[in-house]
């Protein structure tokens, strides 16, 4: 889910799903998406620009708020379960066997990061454009601070699955997971 501002915001899931609110969540429409694929994961910075990820490697582009949704890349044995935007342009998503894919021209381009585990990755959460966290299955946790160029395995003390993140700052973050998991960054 995402929400752009207290009104605006979009929800996905399953065969292709994407919902859309205006009204802070009274109300849901059924936007098409153009693919039967699961998705999981959604990042929008206006109300115009967002990005979608899910299944078979699938990520969608929407530059008008919903209406229409470009498939950027569809097909692959891969499966994406979570996506960050820092702007329109700069964006990662993560997925399954540590893969890390990243982009610097909206989408038209997703370049492999070698995230340096096996793990599947659940969550994405990029502070600016060069901070930013990911986590997933067995308590991973990896940290770049230099756009994705590096990542950095983090201790997290759990070997539960780490399903959700989010930083306030550069620096203070909160990481959720499997049984009530939850750990603070500093």
């Amino acid at each position: 889910m995402s929400f752009i501002d207290t009104n605006n915001g979009f929800a996905v899931g399953a065969r292709g799903t994407i919902l859309k609110t205006t009204d802070g969540g009274i109300n849901w429409e059924i936007i098409p998406a153009g693919t039967e694929d699961d998705l999981y994961s959604v990042s929008f910075l206006s109300p115009n620009i967002g990005t979608v990820v899910g299944n078979f490697g699938a990520i969608l582009r929407t530059t008008d708020a919903g209406s229409h949704w470009a498939i950027q890349r569809d097909g692959m044995s891969d499966v994406l379960y979570g996506v960050s935007f820092t702007d329109a342009n700069t964006g990662t998503a993560v997925g399954s066997d540590g893969l890390i894919l990243r982009t610097t021209n909206g989408g038209t381009n997703w370049i492999p990061q070698t995230s340096g585990i096996p793990n599947g990755l659940n969550d994405v959460f990029f502070a600016d454009t060069n901070n930013g966290t990911a986590v997933g299955d067995n308590g991973a946790i990896v940290r770049t601070t230099n756009g994705g160029t590096n990542w950095i395995s983090q201790t997290s003390n759990t070997t539960n699955s780490l399903n959700g993140v989010s930083f306030t700052d550069t620096n203070t973050g909160t990481v959720v997971g499997l049984f009530g998991e939850e750990s603070m960054a500093e």
